[in-house]
């Protein structure tokens, strides 16, 4: 698949990300020992990243996933819509957003207002990716895979117009 005609380059490797993903899943996992958070996923991008960050935590914990939607097509509508709400109140809770990438922050914004209003105890983020030149809002992951530069990626969960979320590492699409 590195032949991929859309890629210009690979930024993250396979294993490059496995490494950083156990590694996210040993400080997260000391942070919320004895707390038993809840790993919010938002769909769909988050999938892979996900899946492999929770097997890398060792304190019990619950998951969920949540689907937000601001875009028509390839743009953003500016407009935050909860197409898929979490099943149980959170409440007292300790929540881990977890995120495949924070580009705008727009739309994790109004996820932490909204979560925030239901009473959670604590709400953190955890992004595979953070691209802060895009930010309009402010969105602070605390546990942050790589920072990337200001470039469209897809792999590993990310896609261009849904394509591309198979691939097994983070590569820079070709325009």
């Amino acid at each position: 698949m590195s032949d991929t005609p859309v890629l210009q380059r690979i930024l993250y490797s396979k294993e490059q990300l496995a490494e950083r993903i156990a590694e996210l899943g040993r400080e997260i996992s000391a942070d919320y020992r004895g707390k038993q958070p809840l790993f919010v996923g938002i769909l769909r991008g988050c999938i892979m990243f996900y899946a492999d960050l929770l097997r890398e935590i060792s304190v019990d914990c619950t998951m969920d996933f949540m689907c937000l939607s601001s875009y028509s097509g390839t743009s953003s509508t500016g407009e935050v819509r909860t197409m898929l709400d979490l099943r149980e109140s959170i409440k007292g809770r300790h929540v881990v957003i977890v995120e495949d990438i924070v580009d705008t922050g727009l739309t994790l914004d109004y996820l932490m207002k909204n979560l925030q209003s239901r009473g959670a105890a604590s709400i953190e983020i955890c992004c595979l990716l953070d691209k802060p030149a895009n930010r309009k809002a402010e969105v602070h992951p605390k546990y942050i895979g790589f920072q990337v530069e200001n470039e469209f990626v897809i792999g590993y969960g990310l896609d261009y117009d849904e394509l591309y979320r198979n691939l097994p590492y983070i590569g820079v699409f070709k325009k």
